[in-house]
C-alpha cells in the first residue's frame, strides 16, 4: 500500500474515477444514438450533438424505435445520418464533423416511401436536390393559361378565399376569365359587400351571365353604380329580388348592354313603362323577358317591347294590369313569335282578349269547320292559372290553333266545364303537361272518353286535378291503363278510392318490365309521384297494395313475396312515391327508403307489421257479439307485431316506436 506524498497519488485517483464516469456516460450516449464516433473523450459538440437543441427534438420523433432509450433501427435517423452525412472514419478516437440541419432541412432530408409489401423507409434526399426543391416555386413558373384553368374548377367562394394565399394568387383569382359567368344567388349571403363589389368592378366586362338573384348588397345605390358602369357585355341577367334597385341605375344598365338576350327583373319596383321602351330600343336581341310582380307597369309596357323585340319567345308576366285591352292582344296575335305566355294573376284577361291574342280581329272562318283561318299560334306552354274572368267562350278558342302545345295551366279558372277542354285536347298530340286545379264543373267523360282516347295519351307526363271534386275511379282508371308514360298524378281531394292506387301500381310494373334487372347493385328509381291525400274512399288498404308491389321482386309476378335478405334480388326498376294520409306518412315514407337502397327484406317486414297493427285497430273498434274474442286476438296481434322484430321501427299514426313500447301502445288502443 502506497501513502500519498504530497497528495499527488490522491488526485490520481480522483481524476481516474471522474474519467472512468464520462466513460460510462458516453458510452450510454453511444448505445442510445448508435453512433460509434462518440466513443472519443475528447470530441467536439457539433450542431446534431445530443446536446443541441436545434434538432434534437424532431430527430428523435422521426427514429422508427418505439423507445428512445432502444437501439435503433436500421432504417432510423440516425443511422441513416452516421452512413450517410458523417465525413469521419468509424474508428474511436476520429474526430468527427457532422454538417449542422435545422428543423426545416431535417424534414426535407427525409421522406416517406409507403408500399403495400414493404414496410415504410426514410431516404434522404441529396443536398443539392434539398436546396433545389426548397428554393423553387412552381406556381410562379407556370404559364398564365395552366393557372387559369386550373383555378376554373373552383366555385365562387372558394376562388375569394384562395386569393388569400398571396399577391400572385389574388391576381390570378381575380382576373377576368374566371368569371364570365357570376351566380351570386348560392353564396351572397357568405360574402361582404365590398369583396362583391370588388369582383364586379374587376371582372365586370368580362361577365356574361349575371344572377343577383335575392343579393341584398346590391340594394345600395353606390354598389348598384358600380354594377351599372362595369357590365357591359351581358347576355343573360338576372335581378329577381334586388327589390331597392334605383331606376336610374336600372337605365343604365339597360342602355350599356345591347346584347341581351335573357332578362329577368321580376318584382323589381323599379321597372315601369318607360323601363320597357328602353328595353325595347337598347336589346334587340332580348329572347326572355320576365316582370312578373313589377307593380308599377302595365300591360302596355309589354306591349312595347313585344313590338320592338321581334326575337322574343318568352313572355312571363304574371299578375300585371291591364290584358283586357284588345290593342295588347292584338301585338301578341301580329308577333306569333312567342312559344312561352304566362298570363297567371292577370285578373284583367277577359274571354275577347284572349280570343284577339289566338284568332286576331275578325278573322275569315272556314264555312265547313266552322274554324277561323289563321296562322296556327306557335305556343309550346300556356299558363292561365287564376285568370278569373275567362270563360269557356275564351278558353275554348285555342282548339285546333295551338297544335305544338306541350304544357297548359288553367288552375283557378272555375267557371270553364268540358266543353272547353274537349276541343284543346283533341287537337294537341304533343301535350305533356297538364294543370286542371280547382275546377269544380269537369266530369269523369273529360277524362275517360276525351284525355284517355286522345292522341296525347301516350305522352302524358303530369296531370293534376286537385280540388275537381266531380272526378273519381271512373275517369282516372282509363287514365293509368292509356297514358303509360305518367310520372306525376296530383289527384288529391277528389273521389278516387283504393282502386285507381292498384290499377297506377300495375301500371308501373308493367312499364318497368323492360328495365327490370336482378344484377346486385343496381336499385329501382321513383317514377311516379301519386298525391293522393285528403281522398275519403282512399284507405290503408290501397295504401298496403302500393307499398308491397314496391317492393315485389322482379321476376316474380305470380310468386308470393316473401321476405328475404339476399343482395342480389331487387325490386322492379320503378316504385311509386306515395302521398297520403300525414297519419300514415312516415310508414310510407319508410318503406320508401327501404325499397330504393335495395333492402327488400326490411320494407315487407315493415308493410306486414304495419297491416297486422291496423287489422288490431280495425278489430279492437268492432262492436257486437264475441267482440270480447275480437279483442283480445287483436291484443294478441300487437303484442306479435311488437316482439316479431324489437329493432325494426313501425309508423302507428303518432310517431315511431320499437319492442316494447309498442306493444303496451297497441295494447292501450284496443282496449
Amino acid at each position: 500500500m502506497s501513502v500519498p506524498v504530497d497528495g499527488v497519488v490522491e488526485n490520481e485517483g480522483l481524476a481516474n474515477i471522474k474519467k472512468g464516469g464520462r466513460h460510462r456516460l458516453l458510452r450510454g450516449l453511444q448505445r442510445m444514438a448508435s453512433s460509434p464516433s462518440l466513443a472519443h473523450v475528447g470530441r467536439q459538440r457539433s450542431a446534431s450533438s445530443p446536446y443541441s437543441t436545434h434538432s434534437t427534438l424532431s430527430c428523435v420523433s422521426l427514429a422508427s424505435s418505439p423507445s428512445p432509450f432502444a437501439q435503433a433501427s436500421p432504417g432510423s435517423y440516425f443511422s441513416h445520418f452516421s452512413a450517410d452525412h458523417s465525413s469521419a472514419p468509424t474508428t474511436p478516437g476520429s474526430p468527427v464533423e457532422s454538417p449542422g440541419y435545422d428543423g426545416i432541412e431535417t424534414i426535407l432530408a427525409v421522406r416517406k416511401i409507403e408500399h403495400p409489401l414493404l414496410h415504410s423507409t426514410s431516404i434522404s434526399l441529396p443536398l443539392d436536390v434539398k436546396k433545389k426543391v426548397a428554393r423553387t416555386n412552381m406556381w410562379e413558373k407556370m404559364p398564365h393559361e395552366i393557372k387559369i384553368h386550373i383555378l376554373s374548377f373552383l366555385l365562387p367562394k372558394e376562388l375569394v378565399r384562395v386569393s388569400r394565399v398571396s399577391k400572385d394568387f389574388h391576381t390570378t383569382c381575380f382576373d377576368g376569365q374566371l368569371w364570365t359567368s357570376f351566380d351570386a344567388s348560392e353564396f351572397y349571403k357568405e360574402i361582404p359587400a365590398e369583396s362583391m363589389a370588388k369582383i364586379i368592378v374587376t371582372a365586370g366586362p368580362f361577365v356574361k351571365d349575371l344572377n343577383l338573384r335575392g343579393c341584398v348588397q346590391v340594394e345600395h345605390y353606390k354598389r348598384a353604380e358600380v354594377l351599372a358602369k362595369a357590365c357591359r357585355n351581358l347576355i343573360n341577367a338576372t335581378l329577381e329580388g334586388c327589390r331597392n334597385f334605383q331606376r336610374t341605375t336600372l337605365h343604365t344598365l339597360l342602355k350599356s348592354n345591347e346584347k341581351l338576350a335573357t332578362l329577368n327583373l321580376t318584382g323589381l319596383t323599379a321597372v315601369t313603362n318607360a323601363t320597357c321602351k328602353i328595353i325595347a330600343q337598347s336589346c334587340p336581341q332580348l329572347e326572355m323577358f320576365n316582370v312578373s310582380w313589377c307593380k308599377h307597369m302595365d300591360a302596355r309596357g309589354i306591349k312595347t317591347v313585344v313590338e320592338g323585340c321581334p326575337k322574343l319567345k318568352d313572355l312571363r308576366a304574371g299578375e300585371i294590369k291591364g290584358f283586357e285591352s284588345s290593342e295588347v292582344a292584338n301585338a301578341l296575335f301580329k308577333t306569333n313569335n312567342l312559344e312561352r305566355l304566362v298570363l297567371a294573376g292577370c285578373d284583367d284577361l277577359s274571354d275577347n282578349a284572349l280570343q284577339i291574342m289566338v284568332r286576331g280581329f275578325d278573322p275569315e272562318i272556314d264555312v265547313l269547320t266552322d274554324r277561323p283561318m289563321v296562322p296556327p299560334r306557335k305556343l309550346r306552354h300556356l299558363d292561365l292559372s287564376r285568370c278569373t274572368r275567362l270563360s269557356n267562350n275564351g278558353v275554348k278558342a285555342l282548339g285546333y290553333l295551338v297544335p305544338d302545345l306541350e304544357g297548359l295551366q288553367l288552375s283557378g279558372v272555375t267557371s270553364i266545364t268540358d266543353a272547353a277542354l274537349e276541343p284543346i285536347i283533341a287537337s294537341t298530340p304533343r301535350l305533356t303537361h297538364l294543370e286542371l286545379e280547382d275546377l269544380p264543373e269537369l266530369t269523369n267523360s273529360l277524362l275517360s272518353e276525351h284525355l284517355a282516347k286522345a292522341a296525347c295519351a301516350s305522352n302524358l307526363e303530369h296531370l293534376s286535378i286537385s280540388y275537381c271534386e266531380n272526378l273519381g275511379d271512373t275517369g282516372m282508371l282509363p287514365i293509368f291503363r292509356n297514358c303509360t308514360k305518367l310520372k306525376s298524378a296530383f289527384i288529391d281531394n277528389t273521389r278516387v278510392s283504393d282502386l285507381v292506387l292498384a290499377e297506377a301500381a300495375a301500371m308501373v310494373r308493367e312499364r318497368a318490365t323492360a328495365k327490370t334487372t336482378t344484377q346486385k347493385g343496381v336499385k329501382p328509381v321513383a317514377s311516379l309521384n301519386l298525391v293522393v291525400y285528403d281522398c275519403q274512399n282512399v284507405t290503408w288498404t290501397g295504401v298496403r297494395e302500393v307499398l308491397s308491389r314496391n317492393a315485389e321482386i322482379a321476376g316474380r309476378r305470380n310468386k308470393p313475396i316473401q321476405p328475404t335478405t339476399n343482395p342480389n334480388l331487387y325490386p322492379s326498376a320503378e316504385i311509386i312515391s306515395l302521398k297520403c294520409f300525414y297519419g300514415w306518412q312516415m310508414t310510407v315514407d319508410e318503406h320508401t327508403k327501404r325499397v330504393l337502397s335495395g333492402d327488400v327484406g326490411a320494407a315487407n317486414r315493415l308493410e306486414r307489421k304495419w297491416a297486422l297493427y291496423m287489422q288490431a285497430n280495425e278489430e279492437a273498434g268492432v262492436t257486437g257479439a264475441n267482440g270480447r274474442r275480437r279483442r283480445r286476438r287483436a291484443r294478441e296481434a300487437a303484442q306479435a307485431h311488437a316482439d316479431e322484430e324489437d329493432g325494426d321501427g313501425v309508423n302507428t299514426g303518432g310517431g315511431v316506436f320499437t319492442g316494447r313500447r309498442r306493444a303496451r301502445t297497441a295494447a292501450c288502443a284496443i282496449m
